[in-house]
């Protein structure tokens, strides 16, 4: 691991309650943009049993997700990955967690448009995917305010309708994001 980053949570929401500090690492072949992905990740799917980056220790699914929520079996329930994601794996990620809501996470709806190409060419398993991308603009500044030590002040957000309010880092943001299904 190369570098770890630091985040301060404080939540306005009721309804999400954000523990008060996660920490991000930055695999050495990943890059700063990959760190907020996973970051933005965690806030938007943050639940009970939620975990960055763990080792499912399960033969049958050689993966590490970027996020995953186990059920008390230990079965993945939310399976989400962030970037770069070959259409192979998700291929295989079908098969592998059934039971498991898949999530994959752009910089872009752009980026998305592409990938769903890709799996239709493919021919990837219908119904099983859910994609989010960000509004590029609002994406690029939080690369840029992207610091070892960061304060996330959470407002609101949510899919019904696809938006967020937060303060990064003295920053406010108020964004849409695009969801797309395959």
């Amino acid at each position: 691991m190369s570098t770890k980053y630091s985040f301060r949570l404080q939540s306005r929401d009721h309804l999400r309650t954000l523990p008060p500090k996660v920490i991000i690492g930055q695999q050495d072949t990943e890059t700063a943009a990959h760190v907020v992905l996973k970051f933005l990740a965690y806030i938007l799917f943050f639940r009970e049993r939620l975990q960055l980056e763990a080792h499912l220790h399960q033969d049958s699914i050689p993966f590490v997700p970027d996020l995953v929520q186990l059920d008390y079996e230990l079965r993945p329930r939310l399976w989400v990955e962030c970037g770069e994601c070959g259409v192979n794996k998700l291929n295989k990620l079908a098969v592998k967690v059934p039971e498991a809501e898949i999530w994959i996470l752009k910089r872009s709806p752009e980026a998305v448009e592409h990938l769903l190409r890709a799996m239709a060419r493919e021919d990837l398993r219908r119904g099983r995917y859910r994609l989010l991308g960000f509004d590029p603009a609002m994406f690029d500044e939080l690369c840029a305010l992207l610091r070892p030590r960061n304060d996330l002040l959470w407002v609101t957000g949510g899919f019904e309708p696809p938006a967020l309010q937060f303060d990064f880092n003295g920053l406010w943001f108020d964004t849409q994001f695009s969801v797309f299904a395959f």
